[in-house]
């Protein structure tokens, strides 16, 4: 089936797709060697977004694999391309640039009020607290994963090293944010986007690469 939508623009390639039943993939094609025994045992579910992240590098990159550092942590092999992963059943991102990206996807549910206390930076509880206190959480939440895998410095406190400035739901397409700590701090902006039920975060270093993808039409999986 083709691909869902292409974010893809001037600075990385961006490719998501929605699962269908009807999609059907060679396992032994798609899960390297390595990741054998990683995958073996996973949901159904998680086996189909696992394949799909493949199917679309194997029409991108087709002699390169993702691999996993020991923290778990992606990469592409071999490491000429960055690359960052999402997904949530039924889909499915993957971002390949010549510099860091980092993308995140996450379905909008109330459950995340149950857990804001551990990711929201004492800056953003004012102005999340509201009637749409759950979307403002969730677009918070993607925004802080993006920059958690773009930014080389892996700190694990979403709340005490990750800020995301006020927004509005309406205008999600530059959100500023930033990594800091008592030494430093790094600002971005990302790009958010509402897809169904799902609030989907692109963050990019902003830089020209010369990395093309095959025309549209030979991107039918």
């Amino acid at each position: 089936m083709p691909f869902y939508q292409d974010f893809t623009d001037q600075n990385a390639t961006i490719l998501f797709w929605k699962y269908d039943e009807q999609d059907r993939f060679n396992h032994e094609e798609l899960i390297e060697a390595e990741n054998f025994g990683k995958v073996e045992n996973y949901h159904p579910k998680k086996l189909q977004e696992y394949l799909m992240i493949r199917q679309m590098l194997k029409k991108l990159l087709p002699e390169h694999k993702i691999l996993y550092k020991t923290i778990g942590q992606p990469y592409l092999f071999p490491k000429d391309y960055f690359i960052s992963i999402t997904h949530s059943f039924p889909f499915a991102s993957l971002a390949i640039s010549k510099k860091r990206v980092g993308i995140d996807i996450e379905r909008i549910m109330p459950k995340i009020l149950r857990i804001k206390h551990k990711f929201l930076h004492p800056s953003e509880i004012s102005w999340t607290e509201n009637e749409d206190e759950v979307e403002f959480l969730t677009v918070i939440w993607v925004i802080k994963e993006a920059l958690y895998k773009l930014h080389p410095s892996k700190y694990w406190s979403l709340k005490k090293h990750y800020e995301v400035d006020q927004f509005s739901l309406n205008d999600l397409s530059k959100v500023r944010c930033r990594v800091f700590d008592e030494n430093f701090e790094d600002f971005y902006d990302a790009t958010v986007t509402k897809i169904e039920d799902f609030y989907f975060a692109i963050i990019e270093e902003q830089h020209q690469i010369n990395f093309k993808i095959p025309p549209k039409d030979v991107l039918h999986l």
